[in-house]
């Protein structure tokens, strides 16, 4: 068999055929999915094109006060504050559990929320307003949404619904807890708060 025959037969064979695609999709992505130079963990390509990818469901899953209400309101929903600890202590939405951002890691998570299918809640400081030591107001490109909700699509939870509005903490009919919380929310005797887990 002449040398060009056999390789026209070798090119015929189902595994050369894998190999070769292999190869080209190797060739076409691998600069893509290489790490930062330098740095194995770290992946800025990356970050910023999975932002861009999960744009259009973070704008679908915004949700507005009441919404936030309705859906705290089912048991099986997890409210999520990505806050520090000592933000947290002075005043977050009742029920909510918190696990700070830089702490997020796939077993802190998995602690918090254990099955990624779960309906998740999150909110931040620029969603409230008039009360800066418990929610100072960060940039708004630098918002703490943002972070959490690319952050949480990256370990896989895809279920992740934001808090839309800016809310003023004496108004809201969300209910807070937390050491601030009898000085800055005059609670009502609103119906939702029986349905929300009382934070410990």
């Amino acid at each position: 068999m002449t040398a060009p025959c056999l390789a026209a037969d070798i090119r015929r064979l189902p595994v050369f055929r894998l190999l070769l695609s292999t190869l080209f999709v190797a060739a076409a992505c691998g600069p893509q999915a290489r790490a930062d130079e330098g740095n194995r963990l770290i992946d800025y390509a990356g970050f910023a094109r999975q932002v861009a990818e999960v744009a259009d469901l973070r704008e679908s899953r915004r949700v507005s006060e009441e919404e936030f209400l309705e859906l705290a309101g089912d048991p099986a929903t997890v409210i999520l504050d990505a806050r520090s600890a000592e933000k947290y202590r002075l005043l977050h939405v009742r029920g909510a559990r918190n696990l700070s951002l830089p702490d997020m890691t796939e077993a802190e998570l998995a602690a918090v929320i254990p099955d990624k299918r779960s309906r998740v809640l999150i909110y931040c400081n620029n969603n409230f307003e008039n009360e800066v030591r418990a929610f100072p107001e960060k940039s708004f490109r630098a918002s703490l949404n943002v972070h959490t909700f690319n952050v949480l699509h990256a370990y896989g939870y895809t279920n992740v619904h934001e808090l839309k509005p800016l809310l003023d903490v004496t108004a809201t009919r969300i209910p807070f807890a937390g050491e601030l919380a009898d000085r800055t929310h005059a609670a009502g005797p609103h119906s939702i708060l029986q349905t929300i887990t009382a934070s410990p």
